[in-house]
């Protein structure tokens, strides 16, 4: 049993002072039992947020940052593209918000996007990504996998690294690069007067106004090794950690412990192996169970760190 936690803690100033008070008795209780793995050390700038690292580990993926084959794993999985061979990519709708200073990624996925509209939009913009040898096939409205030569060497920020954001920091980063962001002002200037806006503003939806591409790259030719079970992922941090709503995010974490927390430590009781990945914006450290001698237990008994202390440090 491996649960991997997001957003367990941010290096925002509130939330730093909202760990001493955080009260996760169950994750508290169940750390000092298990052994600490080498830190996935990184930065809040990387292109892959520590979360992405660990749960790519978790499936044996490639974890390059900017590069992790979503896309790719995405298609492989689908009985109608996994004869598909390439680099992948993929392509969200979402609207961009321009100031006098910066652009910011406002909304990503777009909210209310009928399939219809998506349909629509598809439709006017495969036309252009054919011109630079990506072909799209539609997931979900609004949102697409791409494959092309162009995305495999291309590293892209995770949505996750830019919604909210001033964008320029963030750009898709390769050699060929330029021919994709080309691309990117000329969606923009497409969907600027697209009719599906018009709509989309008269009934007060914000319109679509560009696309973010993610999820890049390969997967290796090579037979994979035997994967481990992946983790299961517990994401209900992410909202209230992306708006800053500290307040929510620690009643978030104490429903989140009292639920997911307590079934971890029963099935270590049990004698279950188990396993416990909690990812800041910068490092990821997992916890899981081993057999341990009686003066293992006491050591680690009496060296037990206060949670927010290990928080902290993610």
């Amino acid at each position: 049993m491996h649960l991997l936690i997001p957003y367990a803690a941010s290096h925002h100033t509130d939330c730093l002072a909202m760990l001493p008070s955080l009260n996760l008795p169950h994750v508290q209780k169940l750390l000092p039992q298990l052994d600490a793995l080498p830190l996935d050390a990184g930065d809040e700038l990387s292109f892959s947020p520590p979360h992405e690292r660990a749960l790519a580990a978790g499936l044996g993926l490639p974890s390059a940052d900017g590069q992790i084959p979503w896309a790719a794993w995405q298609a492989q999985q689908q009985a109608e593209l996994a004869h598909l061979s390439g680099a992948w990519g993929w392509v969200t709708l979402c609207h961009w918000q321009a100031t006098a200073h910066q652009v910011t990624l406002r909304q990503l996925p777009m909210q209310d996007l009928l399939p219809a509209e998506s349909t629509q939009l598809l439709a006017a913009m495969q036309p252009f990504f054919n011109e630079d040898g990506l072909t799209l096939y539609p997931q979900a409205p609004g949102h697409w996998l791409a494959c092309g030569q162009a995305l495999a060497d291309l590293r892209c920020a995770s949505p996750d690294r830019v919604l909210g954001r001033n964008l320029e920091p963030w750009m898709p980063q390769a050699d060929h690069a330029s021919s994709l962001i080309r691309l990117m002002s000329e969606m923009q200037m497409l969907l600027y007067n697209h009719p599906v806006n018009d709509a989309r503003e008269r009934r007060g939806a914000l319109p679509v106004n560009a696309f973010w591409l993610s999820g890049t790259g390969t997967l290796p030719h090579h037979s994979p090794a035997p994967k481990p079970v992946a983790p299961t992922v517990v994401n209900t941090l992410r909202q209230p950690a992306l708006a800053a709503d500290w307040q929510s995010w620690a009643q978030a974490w104490q429903a989140l412990d009292a639920q997911h927390g307590q079934a971890l430590l029963q099935a270590h009781a049990q004698g279950q192996a188990v396993q416990l990945t909690l990812c800041g914006e910068r490092h990821a450290q997992t916890w899981r169970s081993q057999p341990r001698t009686l003066w293992q237990k006491i050591q680690h008994l009496f060296g037990t760190q206060r949670l927010s202390d290990l928080l902290k440090q993610l």
